[in-house]
């Protein structure tokens, strides 16, 4: 079949890589002028990593190992901690913070050079009978049998499937950055998560010397931002405890970007005739549980599951994809909605339960969590 796949970021390349190695025909129409270098790291978990393995993908020599999460106060004590390592050992796949443009050169690897076709941005499409055209900003089309949305929070396929109902402010927003910061944290496999009354705070060693940092603030959408946001974080957060004080002293304002997170409420079936999404252009959450980028790529790989060499209709093998994903992604999603960290409420879990429990439960969960081999 001819495919054509809107987006090039995580899932657009995966799915383009699923797709391919089906025998297909895929074209991928990208926004951007060219192939995305920017943005933080993002953390790939067990079964992200298990999906990135069966896709032939390996992240040996770039990102970082991560073997715990310790959850700390913005006086320094310790709250709780998890055993990552533990989940990884029983599992098979470590948990790893990359950079998302080596995340996506690794997506990239191999792919034929002429894929992607940059500077494309979607303006609308069209179904009838069995073929389906997307129409772009140049005022040229392209058509295939089917087309994917993979073209995130911004979706303009979402868009023209839902209209503009369905996605919700989160009550928090995020400004991050992946520096160069020599402190000790950056060279260790321990990921720290630390909160207070004036928000949190989140460090991960990405691997290179580099180091992930983020500060989430309340936030409602259309609130001025502070003309120096970094001089705005020292003030909020400077008197924390190491080593929150020597990040915002080493950090510039050329490093920093702003999220506003968003949410919608995952639907049982999110596609309409040949057309479907993937990602944040079907399942957009918060931040929260880290798994973005890692149910990304499951909707990827069951997808190509549905659509290798199966018979019958194409769209009711996209409605076959869009119902095995709905009990795990709305799971996930509730999840990370409901999570106390949306309100920076420091987790009473972690009060309560010892930490070979939690290492347990982590465990369990990982192993919901992850795709198992086709």
């Amino acid at each position: 079949m001819e495919i054509l796949v809107i987006g090039a970021g995580v899932g657009g390349l995966a799915v383009a890589r699923v797709l391919l190695a089906a025998g297909h025909e895929v074209r991928v129409h990208e926004q951007a002028p060219g192939p995305r270098t920017g943005g933080k790291a993002v953390l790939i978990w067990s079964n992200g990593n298990a999906v990135l393995d069966d896709l032939g993908i390996t992240l040996e020599g770039v990102g970082n190992r991560i073997d715990r999460i310790d959850a700390l106060t913005s006086s320094g004590r310790l709250r709780t901690g998890q055993d990552i390592a533990h989940a990884a050992a029983r599992y098979g796949f470590e948990t790893k913070a990359i950079a998302r443009r080596d995340l996506l050169g690794r997506l990239a690897g191999g792919l034929p050079g002429d894929l992607v076709r940059y500077g494309m941005t979607c303006t609308g499409l069209t179904q009838h009978g069995d073929r389906v055209t997307a129409t772009f900003d140049d005022g040229t089309a392209d058509t295939g049998d089917l087309l994917i949305g993979a073209d995130g929070h911004h979706s303009a396929v979402r868009r023209h499937l839902w209209g503009e109902s369905g996605i919700r402010a989160a009550t928090f927003g995020t400004w991050q950055g992946l520096s160069p910061i020599g402190i000790e944290i950056t060279g260790t496999h321990r990921h720290l998560m630390i909160t207070g009354k004036e928000g949190a705070c989140g460090l991960m060693p990405a691997g290179g010397g580099l180091l992930q940092w983020w500060f989430d603030m309340r936030w409602t959408p259309g609130e001025p931002r502070p003309a120096s946001p970094l001089d705005e974080l020292r003030r909020r957060f400077g008197h924390w405890a190491s080593p929150v004080p020597e990040v915002l002293a080493a950090a510039t304002d050329d490093d920093i970007e702003f999220f506003g997170h968003h949410w919608n409420k995952v639907r049982k079936v999110w596609g309409e005739g040949r057309v479907t999404l993937v990602g944040d252009a079907a399942h957009t959450m918060p931040p929260t549980l880290g798994q973005g980028a890692n149910q990304t790529l499951e909707d990827a790989w069951v997808l190509g599951r549905e659509l290798d060499g199966k018979d019958g209709d194409p769209a009711a093998r996209l409605r076959a994809y869009e119902r095995a994903r709905y009990p795990q992604i709305s799971l996930v999603s509730r999840m990370a909605r409901r999570n106390p960290a949306n309100w920076r409420i420091p987790p009473l879990i972690g009060r309560l339960i010892p930490e070979t429990s939690q290492s347990g439960m982590l465990a369990r969960f990982s192993n919901r969590l992850a795709v198992q081999s086709p």
